[in-house]
């Protein structure tokens, strides 16, 4: 059985049961403390007592025994649930500690992770330590258990197998299976998906969906088929349609779908005001987007747009704790609950001044506590340098092929037919179009196409972050695409931007090549920095990071680039297959 299988062992239960009878002292005990109960829907004042990492008494008593317990006047403070993102995407650059640090600065403690990129490039083994190892810091780590790789690779079957599906939906981590892009080989009659399903529900966990503009139609098959809830409403009809079909709708407010205002905005008009079902989330944004907050900023959006103040805190906490049933352990302050806690300064304020998290001061006094989070051995978890021992060669990159992949936006691309001539060293500035390569990180293969629509004067730019962990290259000068990906090979991974010869800017990522080891405030410094210098050379839509980790991605329209090749999303066939060195 997984150490992580009971919270609690029985002698910590009876030695917080000693504490009400007064035979131990308490941790920490919060006095005066007007707080929400959320199960009553009401602002209550009590003394709530603290042993460690739980709440174990909510009312008007004190202790009988507070030998050495830290008391703390709650009065002019207004007390909710710490709270709980639910669908996380932790590896945009960041990783899932710096993210969890970063966030629960800000009140969110709590994290329901996608387990992609571990499933794509650890073993099990490893996986599990590494989620295990993640859970062990202040924050409260939880993860997904992802049905398919969402794009096309080669050995799927071995990674994506019923044993391996089971032992993840077994760990007592993981919260969900999904989310699940993979849903129109479910529809279309894929029982290998629906068995995983069924193995999820009857370990009641429910299973997220992606479903993007769908119809009422394909609702009720996907809700047939045992889909709980889904993150892709829209607007506000998106809402509605999905609720009153049962299913727990997430409210997305990302960096590609900052959906949310127009959401609540056309609830609020419409006369629906249950929000039972819903809860918020970020939808794994890129970093410098989270400069406004997490989910405290989803609820301070929600209170901007009339949503009822107590329904704002529920949907940020208790509902998404209730989904996932963990209301157990999150989402409300009772007894028996994680003490998770934040404190603000008004009702209207849901950014906390200070911040409780497993029982311990995250952020006192708008003063960060640095001890919640010591330093991290990422090496001792398998997430070292990246250690490319293959060279690229000019050979490499030879561009012959007649079809390209041009950007509608950041994430949706369609194939066009190339207008220009890609047989020399490098691209003329007066169009769009750039060499595209993706190569993998193996050194065994490559895609060699072109992109239209990623800038008119990028140079060289090579990135090891992506979908698969594979290598992407962009550029109109060889030379310098060349030089980009040498000097990302030198960092040990990656994103690097090349000019005249020179590294004009880059973003080290050091973790496995994907992820960076720095404090969220500094990646924030180097995406911006990163992204300004993309726009300036013509990179025309709004994020740019989102464009290389889709271009592989095939849940999404209308082609992509992928260890298998050239592959045709609506087909389901690849166009032009990788090519072997």
């Amino acid at each position: 059985m997984h150490e992580q299988a009971y919270r609690w062992k029985n002698r910590k239960i009876r030695e917080q049961v000693a504490v009400i009878d007064g035979k131990q002292a308490p941790t920490l005990v919060l006095t005066n403390a007007t707080y929400l109960n959320v199960q009553l829907k009401a602002w209550m004042t009590a003394n709530i007592w603290i042993h460690e990492d739980r709440i174990i008494y909510v009312g008007d008593q004190l202790p009988a025994n507070t030998e050495n317990t830290e008391m703390v006047d709650c009065t002019s403070q207004f007390l909710v649930p710490g709270y709980i993102e639910p669908h996380v995407h932790p590896f945009q650059l960041y990783n899932p500690l710096s993210f969890a640090q970063y966030a629960s600065k800000l009140g969110t403690t709590t994290f329901v992770n996608d387990n992609l990129m571990l499933t794509l490039q650890m073993t099990k083994k490893k996986a599990f330590s590494f989620i295990e190892e993640m859970n062990k810091s202040a924050a409260t780590m939880y993860w997904w258990c992802r049905f398919d790789a969402q794009t096309e690779i080669k050995n799927e079957d071995d990674i994506f197998s019923t044993p391996n599906i089971k032992s993840w939906l077994n760990h007592p981590l993981v919260m969900q299976g999904g989310e699940l892009t993979s849903w129109p080989k479910l529809m279309a009659g894929d029982d290998l998906i629906l068995h995983w399903v069924q193995e999820a529900n009857a370990r009641k966990k429910p299973v997220e969906g992606h479903f993007p503009g769908a119809s009422e139609k394909t609702l009720t098959k996907m809700q047939l088929l045992g889909i709980h809830s889904d993150h892709e409403a829209m607007n506000g009809a998106d809402v509605i349609k999905r609720v009153s079909q049962g299913y727990h709708a997430s409210l997305r407010y990302s960096s590609i779908r900052p959906d949310l205002p127009l959401i609540l905005e056309e609830l609020e008009a419409s006369g629906v005001h249950y929000y039972d079902q819903t809860f918020f989330n970020t939808d794994g944004s890129t970093p410098s987007f989270y400069e406004s907050g997490v989910i405290d900023r989803t609820i301070a959006i929600a209170l901007d747009k009339g949503v009822p103040e107590i329904e704002a805190y529920r949907m940020g906490s208790y509902n998404a704790a209730r989904h996932f049933s963990m209301d157990k352990l999150h989402g409300s302050i009772a007894p028996g609950r994680i003490a998770n806690i934040n404190f603000l300064k008004a009702k209207e304020e849901p950014t906390p001044v200070s911040v409780l998290s497993k029982g311990m001061w995250v952020t006192r006094d708008n003063e960060p506590v640095k001890e919640a989070f010591p330093a991290q051995n990422w090496s001792s978890l398998g997430l070292e340098p990246m250690k490319l021992g293959w060279d690229l060669s000019m050979d490499d990159l030879q561009f012959s092929m007649a079809l390209g992949m041009e950007m509608v936006n950041e994430v949706i691309i369609k194939p066009y037919t190339i207008s220009v001539d890609v047989s020399g060293d490098s691209l003329s500035t007066t169009h769009d179009q750039s060499y595209l390569m993706l190569i993998d990180r193996k050194g065994k293969w490559r895609v060699n196409t072109i992109l239209k629509g990623f800038g008119t004067h990028v140079q060289g730019f090579a990135s090891s972050y992506s979908n698969t962990g594979d290598i992407v290259l962009i550029g109109k000068d060889k030379s310098a695409m060349m030089k980009a990906f040498q000097h990302m090979k030198d960092l040990g991974g990656g994103m690097v931007l090349v000019e005249d010869g020179e590294v004009i800017c880059d973003i080290p990522l050091p973790l496995a090549g994907g992820l960076s080891d720095c404090r969220m405030e500094e990646l924030m410094k180097q995406e911006t920095e990163l992204r300004n210098q993309l726009f300036e050379r013509g990179y025309t839509f709004n994020d740019p990071i989102y464009t290389l980790l889709f271009l592989s991605s095939t849940h999404l329209p209308y082609i992509r680039i992928t260890p298998r090749g050239i592959y045709d999303v609506m087909n389901k066939t690849v166009l032009f297959p990788s090519i072997m060195r």
